[in-house]
């Protein structure tokens, strides 16, 4: 385990002291993109990890609905749509000349085989209770009616997600590796562990609109090699760099730098279904033990918001629950002394290959010793955490960031890897899923994070921000992020 501080001073030390080459600028219809994480694969309905909605949403893949950088939603392969007063109906129109790569028709079939595939009883879609809850209704080939068993107001911005990509039937199975979509880009190469490129589909409806005709994806995970790359030009743009990677940028005329609010949580998630943290107890003990300030500070270098529950200001109906858990190592003492657990208490703490997760292992680690609870740390690759961690639930703890907008439902779930179980919890889901006024929603969701709140869940951290560091020249790039995507279509120089 290291922090990598050594590294990254040195690195950039000798990149500042080298010549620095000019930024391509003859480039005129490519560009290079870096990414902290390489997917596990190319179909976002098959696998949890964010990463692969970062390479393949509104580039390989469409949805019905797209979401814009300030969140709002946008017509995407649905041209309009009508929704009924109840918020039960959706009546969607699809566009005429979508296709999808393989030139098949995307049309009201594809999208019910789609629906109907995520919530099937062999999908590993993450949202698969959602597409469970949606009757899929063609009435001809470009109309369609979604019927939804509960009332979600947020269905709209749902659909926009990668998890509602409309998927080609004959081959959908093989996505993973050959994807087929309907957006402008399809894949031209895949060199694991390096790079991904991306090459812009001839054929789609609006291809004069595409200024980029290619666009490779580099996976760069160490904050020393990111700043190298983007000083010498081997990179365009780096979307949700290491925090700490930004500092030679700051007053360099060549770059922007976009610092965007996110809908993330940074989390210390605690597996509830084993002894002894599954004593409410101790889990406040490990919340109480937290300063989520010097944690955001080694993590994040200070590029975040400390957070009470899992919920982000800025998102509808928020309520401030940091006071309910905060930094107090002596009552963190107290109480596992009131849960009979003999000090030094032996736990695990597996940390997925991102630096804000690394870094902030070893402030937590050392935190926590302090209250008499020692962390042996467990470095994984990000494969590994979602196959162990994740799929496995083969955890004590872990620190990771939840990306999802909304994602309280998560918390419903029974088999869903915290292991946590709340009868109130789950009944007071219920009511928000299915309270259609505005004012109803707000105070039941301020209700549910503070349940989780007083339930200590977790060790609720914080709302990361994120950074971008681009050639002066590139235009498009989002300034907000509500989910993590990079619109290639968007992108153009200067």
């Amino acid at each position: 385990m290291f922090t990598r501080r050594t590294a990254l001073a040195s690195g950039a030390l000798a990149a500042l002291a080298t010549p620095l080459p000019a930024l391509a600028q003859g480039r005129k219809d490519s560009v290079t993109l870096a990414l902290v994480l390489e997917p596990p694969g190319l179909d976002p309905t098959a696998g949890a990890a964010s990463s692969i909605a970062e390479v393949t949403l509104y580039n390989l893949y469409e949805t019905l609905t797209k979401i814009r950088p300030d969140g709002s939603v946008a017509p995407l392969l649905a041209e309009s749509w009508e929704v009924s007063p109840d918020l039960k109906s959706y009546t969607f129109r699809l566009r005429r000349d979508a296709r999808f790569h393989n030139g098949a028709p995307c049309n009201a079939a594809a999208v019910k085989f789609s629906f109907d595939r995520a919530g099937g009883d062999k999908s590993t879609n993450k949202d698969k209770r959602l597409f469970a809850g949606l009757s899929t209704q063609v009435v001809d080939e470009h109309t369609l009616v979604l019927l939804n068993r509960e009332i979600e107001p947020d269905l709209l911005f749902l659909l926009g997600q990668a998890t509602a990509i409309i998927v080609e039937p004959k081959s959908a199975d093989s996505n993973s590796t050959k994807p087929v979509g309907t957006g402008p880009y399809q894949l031209a190469d895949w060199r694991r562990g390096a790079s991904l490129t991306l090459t812009a589909w001839r054929e789609w409806r609006q291809a004069a609109q595409i200024k980029m005709r290619r666009a490779t994806f580099r996976f760069i995970p160490d904050p020393a090699a990111q700043v190298a790359a983007l000083l010498a030009g081997d990179v365009d743009a780096f979307p949700r760099v290491t925090p700490r990677a930004m500092a030679p940028f700051k007053a360099n005329p060549r770059f922007q730098l976009i610092v965007s609010g996110s809908r993330a949580k940074t989390i210390l998630a605690i597996n509830n279904a084993r002894k002894p943290l599954s004593d409410r107890r101790v889990r406040s003990a490990i919340a109480a033990a937290i300063d989520r300030k010097a944690v955001i500070q080694g993590a994040a270098d200070g590029l975040g918001v400390p957070i009470g529950s899992h919920y982000v200001p800025g998102a509808f109906g928020y309520v401030d629950t940091t006071g309910i858990n905060p930094y107090d190592p002596d009552k963190a003492r107290r109480l596992l002394v009131e849960a009979g657990v003999k000090t030094p208490l032996a736990l695990t703490m597996t940390l997925p290959p991102a630096p804000y997760a690394r870094q902030g292992g070893e402030v937590i680690a050392a935190q926590l010793a302090r209250v008499g609870i020692n962390l042996q740390l467990q470095n994984v690759e990000w494969a590994q955490w979602l196959s162990g961690t994740y799929g496995s639930k083969n955890y004590d703890l872990t620190l990771i960031s939840h990306v999802e907008p909304f994602d309280l439902g998560n918390y419903a779930k029974p088999d869903y890897y915290w292991g946590y179980q709340s009868v109130p919890f789950n009944a007071l889901y219920e009511q928000i899923k299915n309270a259609a006024r505005a004012t109803d929603r707000a105070r039941l969701l301020a209700e549910a994070q503070r349940l989780l709140a007083e339930d200590a869940v977790h060790a609720f951290l914080y709302q990361p921000q994120w950074v971008t560091v681009a050639n002066k020249n590139l235009r498009g790039l989002w300034k907000d992020m509500p989910v993590f995507v990079n619109d290639l279509s968007a992108l153009s120089w200067a």
